[in-house]
């Protein structure tokens, strides 16, 4: 995860550099995301056919060699948005099936805790990846931070190859029964969850996008010079981050005693307040913004591993991974186009060619979605709470 987040954290160095627009900076987190969104279809897909553990570990091997062209070869946007997308075609493939390794190795009541510190893993990385971008920037500029993240994916490959050489590659049997359909289509909690995370993964992932750029800007309006800006506005957004691994590695283990619903529905109601206020801070005291954008980032990740957790207990194993290939296109498809859409409301909202200062109705966007993960969470069926 070391690599996820140099794109943001250097975007207000990258858009000045490479001459884009913020619609143009959009649309190479839009081309991350969509190239994400059909790794995950096709690795989950085949995660069911060959087995979790085999497409985890060669997905490992292509992220490391892409990360390293990405840091080498991304100098203009062309290449910018080539490079950065392979990387996250090659990364796809170590989300869903690490998530399936999880449901096979722990039993429901101790999953929620288990694929919650899996999730809080990946907030660690984002936040290092913030924080190494940050530093970088100001010593280097963007070369330099994109050198330094390139080697999280090759220590991560050394990583997972010893920490799974004792984990047996699990092929599923399909019995006979309803099909793809019937366990999925037709299951209706499996929809509600997949249609909530899918509004989930909008507001989360273009959240992500624009938030080192947003709070660059709150700095900048507030006197800090361009480079220190990016460096202290990576260092904030790897703080809220921070909150999100505390968020993952929390509200799984809580879902696991007080049920799935109550949890998703307070963490999706709260993050969208948080998208309906956070966007309108800028010239506020900074403080503000940290303590709004902490409370963002625990809330806007924390139905995260509940989301994944309850899928893995709507599905049967031997659909699983089919199912959350399904999941992954539509939740990071929408993810994909929400940098975008972002992207598209600055440009509309502020003057051209000049660092965006209006930013509200930008993350109100997002917060749309995050009020249809609401409406998704309140649908799900209430359940009895397991304190044992």
């Amino acid at each position: 995860m070391l690599i996820f987040m140099t794109y943001a954290a250097t975007l207000p160095v990258l858009r000045p550099a490479w001459g884009m627009s913020a619609t143009a900076a959009g649309s190479v987190s839009t081309g991350f995301q969509l190239s994400y969104a059909v790794s995950l279809l096709v690795c989950s897909w085949l995660a069911d056919r060959v087995g979790a553990r085999r497409v985890f570990l060669l997905s490992g091997w292509l992220a490391a060699a892409t990360a390293v062209g990405f840091a080498l070869y991304a100098r203009s946007f062309p290449s910018a948005l080539v490079l950065y997308s392979l990387v996250a075609l090659s990364q796809g493939g170590t989300y869903t099936t690490a998530i399936m390794l999880m449901a096979d190795r722990y039993p429901r009541e101790r999953r929620g805790a288990a694929v919650g510190w899996l999730l809080a893993s990946s907030s660690l990385g984002y936040a290092v990846s913030l924080l190494v971008s940050g530093a970088a920037v100001r010593a280097g500029g963007y070369r330099l931070a994109f050198a330094a993240t390139a080697a999280g994916p090759v220590v991560a490959l050394v990583l997972a190859w010893v920490a799974l050489r004792g984990t047996p590659n699990v092929v599923h049997p399909r019995a006979e029964g309803p099909g793809f359909g019937g366990e999925v289509l037709r299951n209706r909690a499996a929809m509600r969850l997949m249609l909530g995370y899918t509004f989930h993964s909008w507001e989360l992932l273009g959240m992500w996008a624009w938030t080192p750029a947003f709070v660059a800007a709150c700095l900048a309006v507030s006197g800090a010079t361009s480079r220190h800006a990016v460096e202290i506005g990576s260092y904030l957004t790897a703080a809220f981050h921070l909150t999100g691994l505390v968020a993952s590695s929390t509200m799984g283990r809580l879902s696991d005693r007080t049920g799935r619903r109550s949890v998703l529905l307070t963490m999706a109601l709260t993050s969208t307040l948080c998208s309906f206020v956070f966007g309108w801070l800028v010239g506020w005291p900074i403080a503000l913004v940290f303590a709004v954008g902490a409370i963002y980032g625990f809330t806007a990740l924390g139905d995260s591993p509940v989301l994944s957790t309850a899928f893995t207990e709507a599905v049967r194993p031997a659909y699983l991974g089919s199912g959350l290939a399904l999941r992954s296109l539509l939740g990071f498809g929408a993810g994909a186009i929400a940098p975008l859409v972002v992207g598209r409301v600055l440009d509309v909202t502020n003057p051209p060619g000049l660092t965006p200062t209006h930013w509200g109705w930008a993350f109100v966007s997002l917060g749309l979605g995050g009020a249809a993960a609401t409406w998704c969470a309140w649908g799900l069926p209430r359940e009895q709470r397991r304190l044992s």
